[in-house]
């Protein structure tokens, strides 16, 4: 069996590394990685962390890409791999453009090809944008998904895909987690440093981790957030750590907004070994992205949700992450609950991950190799 996993960002690295292992350690199988370059220098720091090879590199960004370019980039630069490697298996993670372009040159190249963590829906096509599109496309493309719960292999189901094309497997995030503390816990050299990147964090304060870069957010979205960030740094028994994406429009609101607040640290983008520090230190998270609503909860960290709606409902239900929108007084006033009331921090940080038990890359491999 020969599997090629197409990579394009962080996310996709970070969820595809356990399968890497697990599609590795099936006898008679070739996994080759394929990096598209979509996020090149983060995507080759979480390879390196778990000592993964990258095999191919499409190099597609071009300064002030769109995301049209990206999508003809990645079916340009896939051709000639699909034609050279003759995979069984294409497999693709989440939602990204990298993600529903690999699948769209699969299908074209009439190669199967195999979606991780499918069926992931807010139903509203606007929000996330353009991943929600990227999601019902992805799906229509696929012969194989991987749905993570089952409320998404539900979603599934509901839009017509074939009940013996899935089987739910749990989040491979998890997976990756429990690798990366392993490594941590075990690696006395890779503690050390990671301790000391962050001596500037002041261990007397309680520290909010956030994060945020969502296209839909930007304008007044990512204006009421950096609004809500500044008011919450008024207090002084909270370090805010935000670690700003490179996107020149993100950087540049956040920066403009955000850089005369002393209890505000602005810094550059972590790597993940650093990321899973901070999660692991923080008191809670603010964050409009995905991935680290399914990460937090591993770690028992409460998480506030800066967007409109979330496909990350099983976190909302599990009553780990509360959905704050995009509204500057709600999002103060969330986090003000969970820095006050202890039972209502308590509540949510105990409540364990809804995402999976740390074998679905296991599930996965075996699935693909059974044909």
């Amino acid at each position: 069996m020969k599997v090629l996993l197409v990579i394009g960002t962080r996310p996709e690295a970070i969820k595809l590394v356990p399968v890497y292992f697990a599609l590795s350690s099936v006898p008679g199988s070739e996994v080759v990685t394929c990096m598209t370059g979509q996020h090149k220098e983060l995507v080759t720091d979480v390879l390196n962390f778990f000592d993964v090879p990258a095999h191919i590199d499409l190099g597609i960004m071009q300064p002030n890409q769109t995301i049209t370019d990206i999508t003809v980039s990645v079916l340009r630069g896939l051709v000639p791999v699909l034609e050279q490697h003759r995979p069984d298996w294409v497999v693709v993670q989440g939602d990204t453009t990298s993600t529903f372009a690999a699948a769209l040159a699969s299908f074209y190249a009439r190669i199967r090809s195999a979606h991780v963590e499918a069926g992931l829906r807010t139903a509203n096509r606007a929000h996330p944008w353009p991943e929600e599109v990227n999601r019902l496309l992805t799906s229509a493309l696929c012969d194989r998904h991987f749905p993570p719960t089952k409320r998404a292999q539900e979603n599934l189901l509901r839009e017509g895909h074939a009940h013996d094309s899935m089987i739910v497997t749990g989040n491979t995030v998890v997976d990756a987690l429990i690798l990366a503390r392993e490594r941590i816990r075990t690696d006395a050299t890779l503690r050390t440093r990671l301790s000391q990147s962050f001596q500037w964090i002041n261990p007397k304060k309680r520290m909010i981790l956030i994060t945020a870069h969502r296209r839909e957010s930007f304008g007044q979205g990512l204006a009421a957030i950096c609004q809500a960030i500044a008011i919450i740094a008024k207090r002084h028994d909270v370090s805010l750590v935000f670690p700003v994406h490179p996107n020149p429009t993100v950087r540049s609101e956040v920066v403009s907004r955000l850089s005369h607040c002393d209890n505000v640290h602005l810094i550059e983008p972590v790597s993940y070994g650093e990321m899973i520090y901070l999660l692991e230190s923080c008191h809670l998270v603010l964050t409009d992205s995905g991935g680290i609503q399914e990460e937090a909860p591993t770690f028992g960290k409460p998480v506030l949700v800066m967007r409109e709606t979330t496909e990350r409902v099983e976190a909302i239900e599990a009553g780990v992450a509360r959905l704050v929108t995009l509204d500057r007084d709600r999002i103060v006033a969330e986090t003000k609950r969970l820095l006050e009331e202890p039972h209502t921090y308590a509540t949510m940080s105990r409540a364990g991950s809804p995402f999976g038990d740390g074998h679905a890359a296991e599930r996965i491999a075996r699935n693909l190799a059974s044909g």
